[in-house]
C-alpha cells in the first residue's frame, strides 16, 4: 500500500486491515506488551556471537541489530469499537562486508545457533555478491560509542494505559462530532515502541527505546436533500512522544482563522472532533473557488506534506543518484546543481534543515541504525542548495567524510538504508504572527491540514490540496472556500516564499508511514515550520470539469 493511500484510509477509520503488514508482527495479549524483554547484558552477548562469527568468516566489518517492536492500534466508528490490535516482532538482523561487498541475513531464532547460522548466510551472500561487485563499499569513519543508551523522553508509556481508557477517549471524540452535526465518524490511535539494540565491530553497543503516537479521525457531514457530503480530517500531527500527547493538559492552543484550533504540545482530540463536525457542515455550503493566481498562507500541518514531497524526498542522495528510480522516481536536484554552489532552491528567506534530534519529532533518536550519533545539518541555506541526506557508504560520493546519521530499517528483518530525517523550514527571525500575515494579503487563500496531492517522478511538478480553506480579501478572512488545489514546481514554489511567521507559531507535521525502497519499507518522519506565505501561486478548481 502506498503511504498516501494509507493516510487517507486510516483517516477514514479503515481499521486494522489498513495497517502495513510489517507493523503487524505476531498478535499477542495486551498484557504481553508489558513484558520487559531481553536485558542488555544478554543482548550484548548475542550481538557478540554475530560479530565474532562474521570476523572469523572473513568479514572486515559487521553490525548486528536486535529488535523488539511493540505496536498497539485501536479503531472505532461512531459508538462502536472496530478493532484493537496488539503485536510483537522480535529478531536479529546481521549485516557484513566481505570482499568489499555487503551481505545481510536475519532470523527470529535469537539463540547461539540461530545467530551463527544467520551470520554464515550473510557472509555467503556477501561473497556471492562480490563476484559482480565493481566498486568496493567505502564506509565513512564513525566514532566508537562503547556501551550507551537513548530513550524517547516520554512522561507516560502507552503500554501502561488501559485499553478501556483509550477506547473511551476515541468514543468520546466520536460522540462530540456526532452531537455537533457529523453523520459519520471514524477514529484511530496508533502507538509504536521500537526497542532496538545495535552493535558493531567498531566497538559500539547502543540500546534505544523509541516511542511514537498518532491519533487520527475523519468526520463526514451529509446534506441529504442534495446528496452532497464533505469530510474533515483531524488536525493532529503524529509525534515522537508518549501517551501524554493525548492528555490535552499542556496543550498550547493556537487560534487560527475563524477559530480554527491549532495544537502544539499535547492534543485535545475531543475539541478537534467538535470543531471538525462544525466545519464539515460549513463545507457543504462553502463557496467554490475561482481559479487563478493567489497568495497562499499555508499553516504547518499543511505545509509539512509539501516539504516532505518537494524537499525531503528530492534531497535523498540515493534518489539523486538514481537508486530509487524503479520505485518512485529520481530527483531534479542533481549533483551538478549542488556543485555549482549557487542553485536557488528557494528565496533568500528559505532555510531548510535536516535534524534527527528535534524533541517530540517522529525521527528523533540518539543514534541511527549504523551506530552514528544523530545531528542536524543544512540542506538549503538562504535559498541555496547546500547538501543532501547521506549515510556511511554514500557520503564519499559528495566529497564528505562523515555520515549524516540518517540510516534506518523498519525492523530487524530488513536491511538498513538511507531514510529521510526530519526536514524542516526554519521560522522567521522577526516577530510576525498569522494575523499579521493575513493583514498583509490582498487576494489570497489560507490553507490548513493535509489533503490529496500528486508530484512527478523527479519531485518537481506538483499539485496539493488541503483540509480546510478560507478566502482572504483585503487583509481579512471573508469565508470558507471549497474545491481548492494549487499547482507549481518545486523551484518556482520555494522561490515564491515571501514571509514566514516567527518561532511562536512553529509546529510539526508528521508522516507515520513513509514508503521507500525495494522491498518497500516504511519509516516515520516529522516536518516543522511556522505559517508561511507564497505569492502568486496558481490555484485550480478541483470540482469543475472542462
Amino acid at each position: 500500500m502506498k503511504r498516501r493511500d494509507f493516510i487517507q484510509y486510516a483517516g477514514l477509520g479503515a481499521g486494522a486491515l489498513m495497517v502495513p503488514s510489517i507493523l503487524m508482527g505476531n498478535n499477542i495479549p495486551v498484557e504481553a506488551l508489558l513484558d520487559p524483554g531481553m536485558d542488555t547484558t544478554l543482548k550484548k552477548r548475542m550481538a557478540d556471537i554475530a560479530l565474532n562469527t562474521a570476523k572469523s568468516l572473513g568479514a572486515t566489518y559487521a553490525d548486528a541489530r536486535i529488535g523488539r517492536y511493540l505496536n498497539q492500534f485501536v479503531f472505532t466508528r461512531e459508538d462502536k469499537v472496530q478493532n484493537v490490535v496488539n503485536t510483537e516482532s522480535f529478531g536479529i538482523g546481521i549485516r557484513v562486508i566481505v570482499n568489499g561487498t555487503w551481505g545481510f541475513a536475519s532470523t527470529n531464532s535469537v539463540t547461539d545457533e540461530g545467530i551463527k547460522k544467520a551470520t554464515d548466510q550473510a557472509v555467503a551472500i556477501a561473497k556471492a555478491n562480490s563476484k559482480i561487485q565493481k566498486v568496493p563499499v567505502i564506509l565513512a569513519p564513525v566514532a566508537s560509542h562503547g556501551e550507551t543508551s537513548w530513550k524517547t523522553p516520554i512522561k507516560k508509556d502507552f503500554k501502561d494505559v488501559p485499553v478501556s481508557e483509550k477506547v473511551d477517549l476515541l468514543l468520546s471524540a466520536n460522540a462530540a462530532a456526532l452531537s455537533n452535526g457529523a453523520n459519520y465518524v471514524n477514529s484511530g490511535l496508533f502507538m509504536v515502541n521500537e526497542q532496538k539494540y545495535f552493535a558493531s565491530t567498531e566497538g559500539s553497543y547502543i540500546d534505544q527505546d523509541i516511542h511514537r503516537i498518532w491519533p487520527t479521525f475523519g468526520v463526514t457531514a451529509i446534506d441529504r436533500a442534495s446528496g452532497k457530503f464533505k469530510s474533515r480530517q483531524a488536525m493532529s500531527a503524529p509525534m515522537g512522544m508518549g501517551y501524554e500527547y493525548m492528555d490535552g493538559l499542556d496543550s498550547e492552543k493556537l487560534k487560527g482563522p475563524e477559530g480554527l484550533k491549532l495544537y502544539r504540545g499535547s492534543y485535545d482530540m475531543i475539541e478537534d472532533a467538535t470543531l471538525a463536525a462544525k466545519q464539515a457542515k460549513e463545507m457543504l455550503t462553502a463557496k467554490s473557488v475561482n481559479a487563478g493566481k493567489y497568495d497562499l498562507v499555508l499553516e504547518p500541518n499543511h505545509l509539512g506534506l509539501t516539504i516532505h514531497e518537494s524537499v525531503g524526498h528530492p534531497l535523498e542522495l540515493d534518489r539523486v543518484l538514481g537508486y530509487e528510480a524503479n520505485y518512485a522516481g529520481t530527483s531534479f536536484a542533481t549533483l551538478d546543481k549542488w556543485k555549482s554552489k549557487n542553485f536557488k532552491y528557494g528565496s533568500d528567506i528559505v532555510n531548510l534543515v535536516a535534524d534527527k534530534t528535534q524533541p517530540g519529532s517522529l525521527g528523533a533518536v540518539g543514534f541511527d541504525d549504523e551506530g552514528v550519533k544523530t545531528k542536524g545539518w543544512d540542506l538549503v541555506r538562504n535559498g541555496v542548495l547546500t547538501n543532501y541526506q547521506a549515510i556511511r557508504d554514500q557520503v564519499h560520493m559528495i566529497d564528505q567524510n562523515e555520515s549524516h546519521g540518517c540510516c534506518y530499517a523498519q525492523s530487524w528483518n530488513d536491511v538498513q538504508f538511507q531514510r529521510m530525517p526530519n526536514v524542516s523550514l526554519e521560522a522567521g527571525k522577526e516577530k510576525y504572527s498569522i494575523d499579521d500575515m493575513i493583514k498583509d494579503v490582498e487576494k489570497g487563500i489560507y490553507i490548513a491540514g493535509r489533503g490529496s496531492y500528486s508530484i512527478d517522478q523527479q519531485r518537481y511538478n506538483f499539485q496539493f490540496g488541503g483540509t480546510v480553506y478560507y478566502e482572504i480579501k483585503d487583509g481579512k478572512i471573508v469565508g470558507m472556500l471549497d474545491d481548492v488545489a494549487y499547482q507549481s514546481n518545486t523551484q518556482e514554489f520555494w522561490n515564491s516564499c515571501t514571509k514566514i511567521c516567527d518561532k511562536s507559531d512553529y509546529r510539526m507535521f508528521g508522516s507515520f508511514f513513509d514508503g521507500k525502497g525495494q522491498p518497500s519499507q516504511v519509516s516515520a518522519v516529522s516536518h516543522g515550520s511556522a505559517t508561511t506565505r507564497f505569492n502568486n501561486i496558481n490555484v485550480i478548481n478541483t470540482g469543475r470539469t472542462i
